[in-house]
């Protein structure tokens, strides 16, 4: 990444950098910049519990815990600069255990969320808000497949074919990438989409569409042909019985 200097007409290198070494850590760094700023993900998304451990039987701890502008559950998981071997298995947990959900309980632990972080606020409204519903019975969340975000600066060869597997069988998973960068004392920091590329995104999409409509055609064609061959074994069976020689 380059700095554009403008008096000069030319560009400054900013050197790359890991968050260890710069003394960030993962829960009071990096997890607190997404809750304070969601869009850096690239969407509009409102985070409604952080460090959520509300999972029966289980001391288990996500994240960050988001909803879409859909209304969908969006399970936020960031590590620092490895991903590790495991984050994928401990993310699907997570998403398996916020399946079940309910709009009440997820309202419920939203107004706990901003109980607990001193804002004067009401969870039901600012989800109404949000989500530009007028009407309280109209609210709907969690109605659909949940969603998962994977943040950090490297991801091992383990990640990256798991995700991609998942999305070859229409799971929703983004990966984006976390790279601080420095010049003398001055910090940055980009965050991009890696998986899948934002600029595919929407043929994949699209794709997928077209398989499933291909899909569906070529089962109803097998379909078809099936019934069709049980019905000429069946019509020669009752000719056999019957004694009728197609050839006369």
């Amino acid at each position: 990444m380059y700095q554009i200097d403008k008096a000069n007409n030319d560009l400054i290198k900013l050197e790359p950098r890991q968050f260890s070494d710069l003394g960030f850590r993962e829960r009071d760094h990096l997890q607190e910049w997404i809750a304070k700023n969601p869009e850096v993900l690239g969407e509009d998304l409102l985070i409604i519990q952080k460090e959520y451990a509300g999972f029966n039987d289980t001391k288990e701890r996500l994240d960050l815990l988001a909803i879409d502008k859909d209304g969908g559950l969006v399970i936020i998981e960031n590590k620092l600069d490895d991903t590790g071997r495991d984050v994928t298995w401990q993310a699907l947990k997570y998403t398996s255990y916020c399946s079940t959900l309910t709009t009440n309980q997820i309202v419920k632990l939203f107004q706990a969320f901003l109980d607990e972080n001193a804002q004067n606020e009401n969870a039901n409204e600012v989800l109404l808000d949000f989500l530009e519903i007028e009407d309280e019975k109209e609210l709907l969340l969690n109605g659909g497949d949940q969603r998962i975000i994977f943040i950090a600066n490297s991801y091992r060869k383990e990640v990256t074919s798991t995700v991609l597997w998942l999305l070859e069988h229409d799971i929703h998973v983004q990966c984006f990438r976390a790279m601080p960068y420095s010049k003398d004392e001055d910090l940055f920091l980009q965050i991009e989409q890696i998986i899948p590329l934002p600029e595919t995104q929407e043929y994949m999409i699209d794709a997928k569409e077209k398989e499933r409509e291909d899909k569906g055609k070529s089962k109803a064609k097998a379909e078809g042909e099936a019934r069709l061959v049980e019905f000429w074994a069946l019509l020669k069976q009752e000719l056999d019985r019957r004694d009728f020689d197609l050839l006369i």
